[in-house]
């Protein structure tokens, strides 16, 4: 006699979602700021438009560029504007922030781009631990996103979940 496994996850109808699926792809390349300025802390304004154009623009050519500085300098509006209208005409996305923060700035898009209607009447199951940093945000932006529509949602792997919000089921009276 042969015991069939039977895998009851699979029969649930419990749809996992990872929001790993939805980090960007696209390359990113960082355009620091303090790379352009004298002895690390002063942007000055002339050497600063000269800088710009003698930029390779190439090497950010249909990139998504993440404009930062990293040194603590005072910079001024003009100059991130300066870059953005140097770069705007060859990079595919300008970003204000180091690469983490345009990550988790372009996730964020990602996950406000799914269309909550195909997880209508749905219990989901937000998948936990993974390999990238998925931050708090993405849950939460997760969460609103869902909420309007999904049957259940549940934080965690299927087999061990945590709820988190249950549609109220509609009694006849």
């Amino acid at each position: 006699m042969s015991e069939q496994f039977v895998n009851k996850v699979a029969e649930s109808g419990i749809i996992t979602l990872n929001l790993e699926d939805y980090f960007p792809k696209e390359e990113l390349k960082v355009f620091d700021m303090k790379d352009y300025l004298f002895m690390g802390l002063i942007l000055k304004e002339k050497d600063f438009r000269e800088s710009l154009k003698q930029l390779d623009v190439i090497i950010y050519e249909n990139k998504i560029v993440a404009l930062t500085c990293s040194a603590d300098a005072v910079i001024p509006m003009w100059a991130y504007m300066l870059v953005a209208s140097a770069l705007q005409p060859v990079a595919k996305e300008i970003i204000f922030g180091n690469e983490e923060e345009a990550v988790q700035q372009l996730l964020l898009r990602n996950i406000a781009a799914i269309d909550p209607k195909e997880y209508t009447d749905q219990r989901m199951v937000i998948k936990g631990c993974g390999e990238l940093p998925v931050k708090e945000a993405a849950y939460i932006e997760i969460t609103k996103r869902l909420r309007p529509f999904a049957k259940s949602i549940m934080y965690g792997e299927p087999c061990s979940t945590v709820p988190v919000f249950k549609k109220p089921m509609i009694r006849n009276q």
